[in-house]
């Protein structure tokens, strides 16, 4: 049955949809970076917002044809049900980008925080680095440099994380916080509400959550028993 699977036709078409969208994916994290770096430019927030708003509107037409694709053939390069869960990832990486920028004008943000560049470096190199791991897909000779790009993407995760954890020590506030939520993500993950499905997107190890813990250590914070955060997530998952 495997020898007369390898003879029939796959689309290859799958491939090229993720890469035009990889694509757009690596212009969404530059043209953030370039916010970011420049946000003291008052006349160019607006346009570059635009352009990331514009970006995420082009890779949909990908996800679409994608999907579309999907619903039309009959042997697919891999299971259907992981090509659908790649691209509606890869989908979420650019909402959130622009969710971001366009936050940024809603909420009248006039300066960012030092770190909010830091931040945006490491976007820009786990934008790449989808990339190029994406273009991986087509061969299964190239698991192994795909698996060590996943690899570096955590641990760029986890960078920003720590990021984040400064950020908020800064500002008088218990990093302990974020650990929370990373433990708590990791728990609800298979039993997610529609209106925080967002969230699932947020991938977690093992090793990015012992990372938090270490980073909340050295800010010089122990761990709390303030379950807060638990009764407003319950909050949130409850029907309205």
């Amino acid at each position: 049955m495997r020898f007369l699977s390898a003879l029939m036709p796959r689309e290859a078409r799958f491939f090229a949809l993720f890469n035009q969208h990889a694509e757009l994916i690596v212009a969404g994290g530059r043209a953030t970076l370039d916010l970011v770096r420049g946000y003291a430019d008052v006349q160019r927030r607006a346009p570059l917002i635009e352009q990331i708003g514009d970006i995420e509107r082009r890779a949909d037409k990908f996800t679409y044809e994608t999907v579309q694709l999907l619903h039309s053939t009959f042997i697919t390069p891999f299971d259907r049900n992981d090509i659908h869960r790649l691209i509606s990832g890869m989908d979420d990486i650019l909402d959130l980008i622009q969710d971001s920028a366009e936050s940024m004008h809603l909420f009248d943000i006039q300066t960012l925080p030092p770190e909010a560049l830091r931040m945006a470096e490491l976007l820009d190199s786990c934008c790449t680095k989808v990339k190029e791991a994406v273009g991986l897909l087509s061969s299964m000779d190239n698991a192994s440099r795909a698996l060590a790009l996943a690899q570096e993407i955590d641990a760029l995760e986890s960078e920003a994380d720590a990021v984040g954890m400064e950020r908020m020590a800064a500002d008088s506030l218990d990093p302990q916080g974020m650990l929370k939520l990373l433990k708590l993500l990791e728990r609800e993950a298979q039993d997610m509400p529609e209106g925080l499905s967002f969230l699932s997107s947020h991938p977690l190890t093992t090793e990015r959550i012992a990372a938090a813990e270490e980073k909340a250590k050295a800010l010089g914070h122990a761990p709390s028993q303030d379950t807060e955060l638990e009764r407003l997530f319950e909050a949130l998952k409850e029907p309205k």
